[in-house]
């Protein structure tokens, strides 16, 4: 079973967590196809037809992004709103049932902070009920997220090691 990750990250020159992570999916191009919306499209031009072409080879599709005001970065959310169109991905037709689709996010604050007694006051899979809810309403299988805390500049190299070794084994767990 092959799978897509969708990288949105708006910076990735500058990233550390998800450029560490993308090097690593790279090592497996027969079983990972990495797909970068902000490099794919810097004019915000989505060929739905390519994306629902490229979604259909693939049995498992991982959305991979920093965390941005508790939602993901914005591209993400256009490509939602024109990708999974009516009569394709929700309607007459649910082109995505069975799918397994799942998100790896990099969160900058502790895990502590994403807690009722945390600063936040919301747990990670409080936040990301928005877009279980969409994986819901297309028929598709969610899997269980990926999520790196504490993905700030001073993360130190062996948890960053250790994070992008926990991400290709949350990959390849995938049944």
């Amino acid at each position: 079973m092959k799978t897509l990750v969708i990288l949105v990250h708006p910076d990735m020159e500058n990233s550390r967590i998800n450029k560490s992570w993308k090097e690593e999916l790279e090592k497996y191009p027969d079983k990972i196809t990495i797909h970068e919306l902000y490099k794919e499209y810097p004019d915000w031009n989505i060929d739905i037809k390519k994306e629902q072409e490229l979604i259909l080879k693939h049995d498992n599709i991982i959305f991979e992004f920093p965390l941005y005001w508790y939602s993901s970065p914005p591209i993400l959310k256009k490509w939602l709103d024109d990708v999974l169109s009516f009569n394709w991905a929700y309607g007459n037709e649910y082109r995505l049932k069975g799918k397994n689709i799942g998100f790896a996010v990099s969160v900058g604050g502790p895990e502590t902070e994403y807690s009722k007694t945390g600063y936040v006051k919301f747990s990670m899979n409080e936040i990301l009920i928005p877009f279980e809810a969409t994986v819901e309403y297309i028929k598709a299988n969610l899997i269980s997220h990926y999520i790196l805390f504490d993905a700030t500049e001073s993360l130190s190299k062996e948890k960053l090691l250790e994070s992008t070794k926990n991400y290709i084994k949350h990959i390849f767990s995938i049944k």
